[in-house]
């Protein structure tokens, strides 16, 4: 089925999307994200730690009659990111974007969180971000600029409920690791900046966060009453904003740390 762009925003860009798989049906942000970029225009590398959660996306964007390939690659592995990134460069000429959608949720704080937990969200929350950056920097620079998405969170800077130690301060780095790219490299022409999702409804939550309920229905419920909107949002609110963040539209943006919280960054909430 062809689907028509919506405005050619993204014309003649080619786009990197790691973590563009989804934990489960339905739409995740990575996932979202690389239709919603394919439907502006670009061309899409689907990079996620497996084939089939790759290829799955790959597939629906090449159904809806846009350009999309994908590849297997492990975040915590510089030498697999190096291969996709050089495949993806090889396929494509250049890389004009760097989407970044790969994170996990350790509960815990420091008392029930065990070091190799610790370690690991480090490794893939932030190490993801580095990893990913050494890669494609050298093709952005190659070619004249670019433009880095980074999904980082609300929890970066707000409690908001839970009991994850190492993904409060992960994600708080990735908004400061974000400045730091974007401010190092403005002027070569590459811009950063990054997302705070707030609360999502996305196969994450259910297959990360739906224990701290007693029920995924209450999960549900809880979260739609912490924000101001009434709801959640979708994977398609942060899809919508990494487009514009990516386009030529933003040109004059740079080093942001976007909230799409529904309201939820500027109220005082329910503290559980």
């Amino acid at each position: 089925m062809r689907v028509e762009t919506v405005s050619d925003r993204l014309r003649g860009k080619s786009a990197i999307v790691f973590g563009a798989g989804s934990r489960g049906p339905g739409w995740g942000n990575g996932k979202a994200a690389a239709v919603a970029y394919a439907r502006e225009g670009a061309r899409i590398a689907c990079i996620d730690l497996t084939p089939h959660g790759a290829e799955e996306t790959a597939a629906i964007i090449r159904a809806e009659g846009f350009e999309a390939i994908a590849h297997a690659a492990d975040v915590t592995d510089l030498a697999s990111i190096q291969t996709a990134v050089g495949a993806v460069a090889d396929a494509f000429g250049r890389i004009d974007i760097l989407h970044n959608n790969v994170g996990v949720t350790h509960m815990g704080g420091p008392v029930e969180l065990d070091e190799d937990n610790f370690k690991a969200a480090i490794d893939l929350n932030l190490g993801s971000v580095y990893r990913t950056a050494k890669a494609v920097l050298p093709h952005m620079l190659q070619d004249g600029g670019g433009a880095i998405v980074n999904i980082s969170s609300l929890a970066a800077i707000r409690y908001v409920g839970y009991p994850y130690f190492a993904y409060y301060a992960t994600k708080a780095a990735v908004n400061q690791a974000t400045v730091a790219l974007a401010m190092q490299y403005a002027r070569q022409g590459i811009r950063a900046n990054c997302i705070m999702p707030g609360l999502i409804d996305t196969p994450m939550i259910y297959a990360q966060i739906s224990g701290q309920y007693a029920s995924v229905e209450e999960m549900v419920a809880a979260r739609n009453a912490m924000v101001p909107l009434g709801h959640m949002g979708t994977a398609w609110d942060v899809a919508a904003a990494a487009v514009f963040l990516a386009s030529d539209e933003a040109k004059f943006i740079t080093g942001v740390c976007l909230p799409v919280d529904g309201g939820q960054s500027c109220a005082i909430a329910e503290f559980r």
